[in-house]
């Protein structure tokens, strides 16, 4: 009787291995996260992303998020020093767009946030069942009015500190 999974593979040589499939941290990535990594080649924030293609984050994205990341990165005067052109950030948006899932958010939890242009963020997360929101702005995010225990707000580098 074969003592390993590798000893049942017929070809020889090949050795079949078992593969532990963790689900990725469910995670709605705030604007200022999206825009920095296009603005800068090297950082936590491009990391994030990255992260995200690799299929180790699992972003979501909902309709008031989707149209700020959209316009966002349409504004050219922001992006004078970007190593992107327009034509590239809207392929690499697209190519984001293509690993996120699309939430849709039927409950408004307002007010909440001292900055209600976060909400949707934290609506979005709650919707979806996100675990984290990554953000530069964490503090925004602590004052909320109502408590979701089971939603952090994390800098991007702390949400790499706990995928190493």
């Amino acid at each position: 009787m074969p003592t390993s999974f590798a000893q049942h593979s017929r070809v020889p040589g090949l050795a079949l291995r078992y593969h532990l499939w963790v689900a990725a941290p469910r995670v709605v990535i705030d604007t200022n996260v999206l825009v920095s990594a296009v603005l800068r080649r090297e950082s936590y924030n491009r990391s994030v992303l990255r992260a995200c293609f690799e299929d180790r984050l699992k972003p979501m994205v909902g309709h008031t998020l989707f149209l700020e990341y959209e316009d966002v990165l349409g504004r050219g005067a922001l992006f004078q020093k970007s190593p992107l052109s327009k034509l590239d950030r809207q392929r690499f948006f697209e190519s984001f767009l293509s690993v996120c899932e699309w939430v849709r958010v039927y409950y408004l939890w307002r007010p909440n946030l001292r900055d209600e242009g976060d909400n949707h963020i934290l609506e979005l997360a709650v919707a979806g069942g996100a675990s984290i929101i990554v953000t530069k702005n964490t503090a925004d995010f602590s004052g909320a009015n109502l408590r979701f225990p089971d939603i952090r707000a994390l800098s991007p580098r702390d949400v790499l500190k706990e995928l190493a």
